[in-house]
């Protein structure tokens, strides 16, 4: 009995271990799946090591490499972005060739040039999918993840702080059926220190206008429709204390994932090319054509004050020794004849009359389009060029203060 069991226990031992690499994570082939996915990107991440240990996928020596070379054809490439050591707690596989990763943890980034230092703590992606199959066209053939985040975040200039955040986050949730994406953002206590911004002229203005220490926060709501390649982005607000407000939202549509493949594909040529040059000017082209595709539905920028249109007033009447009310009145005279060279008449009235509400009583500004239907991208662009006059019209311009 006592032989039967070791030989059973050999046995089984045998089993375990001949069966275990069918089970065992393939590290390359998380870090393969992730660059075909991510090469619509325009990059890919190259390592030195991989390494499993469980449920667990360790990079070692990672970066990210862009084989398209920045602004004109002729400049120098794009040098590696260096990351570090990159670990990938609970990879799974998702049973359809791709992977789940419950978290991704990367190393404190900390760059550096001659003048300045930037430096990024808890940089973490929860809930990473890699897909398996990036050549559909659903949102399953896409990187998708649901939360990524950092702590806080440091810039500085000749070794003195001069712009801070305690943190940041952007989460993602799939809507049912994969009908869409919602989306938030935030960054949160947000800290400039200006005093030693720029010349010594332009420090003096920072420092008269009370901007010497400024504090606040980012905010961002977007959604997502597949069907429709809707974007709304319904905020993206900058509040800033003694400052204000300024809140940017836009509306627009043909973002389908039919347009995302086909940037995807393009991005990926171009990393592919083994020429560079004409690789960017093709994808130059081919960015030109798909921009064809996306059409306004609406766009809106507004800003309230708070407090920083008087400080300004108050700064350049003492600058041309005058008073805030005397050149409030001159700025009121001279818009219209600065706006007249727009020469479309009737968004040069609305421009005059809403700068002559705003300067009395300091609230708010909003400049908004619109359109009764959706206008392509290409025919704004036509008319700015051809007949900036039948802007107006075409877009539902609209410049208000203090509504």
């Amino acid at each position: 009995m006592f032989t039967r069991n070791v030989r059973l226990m050999l046995a089984s031992a045998a089993f375990v271990s001949m069966a275990a690499p069918a089970f065992a994570l393939d590290g390359a082939d998380v870090i393969g799946k992730l660059n075909a996915a991510y090469a619509g990107n325009g990059a890919k991440v190259e390592y030195d090591a991989v390494n499993v240990d469980g449920d667990t996928v360790t990079v070692t020596g990672a970066k990210i490499v862009t084989a398209v070379k920045a602004g004109a054809p002729d400049s120098a490439p794009y040098q590696p972005l260096p990351i570090g050591d990159v670990k990938m707690d609970g990879v799974k596989e998702d049973g359809k060739g791709g992977y789940v990763v419950d978290t991704v943890t990367l190393p404190d980034v900390n760059l550096a040039n001659p003048k300045h230092t930037l430096k990024i703590s808890d940089v973490e992606i929860s809930e990473l999918t890699i897909p398996g199959d990036t050549t559909g066209n659903t949102l399953d053939n896409f990187l998708f993840y649901k939360k990524a985040s950092t702590g806080a975040m440091v810039v500085t200039e000749a070794g003195k702080e001069i712009a801070s955040a305690e943190s940041s986050s952007v989460t993602t949730q799939k809507r049912a059926n994969n009908a869409g994406i919602d989306a938030q953002a935030s960054v949160s206590n947000v800290k400039l220190d200006l005093a030693n911004v720029g010349n010594p002229k332009t420090r003096d203005a920072v420092t008269k206008m009370g901007l010497t220490n400024v504090e606040g926060k980012i905010d961002m709501n977007a959604n997502w429709e597949a069907a429709t390649g809707k974007v709304n982005l319904q905020d993206l607000t900058f509040d800033f204390d003694n400052v204000g407000k300024l809140v940017v939202a836009y509306d627009m549509s043909g973002y389908t994932l039919d347009f995302a493949k086909a940037v995807q594909d393009a991005m990926k040529n171009a990393q592919a090319s083994a020429k560079p040059e004409e690789a960017q000017q093709a994808l130059g082209m081919s960015m030109l054509g798909l921009i064809q595709q996306l059409s306004l539905n609406a766009i809106s920028i507004r800003f309230e004050d708070d407090s920083i249109t008087k400080r300004a007033l108050d700064y350049a009447a003492s600058e041309q020794g005058t008073t805030a009310a005397e050149l409030t009145q001159s700025l009121k005279a001279m818009a219209p004849l600065m706006l007249a060279q727009l020469n479309i008449p009737e968004l040069q009235n609305q421009a005059a009359t809403a700068i002559n509400t705003y300067l009395d009583d300091p609230k708010s500004l909003l400049i908004s389009a619109t359109p009764a239907k959706p206008v392509p991208f290409p025919m704004i662009a036509g008319a700015a060029m051809g007949a900036p006059r039948t802007l107006p019209e075409l877009l539902g311009l609209k410049i208000v203060a203090n509504d």
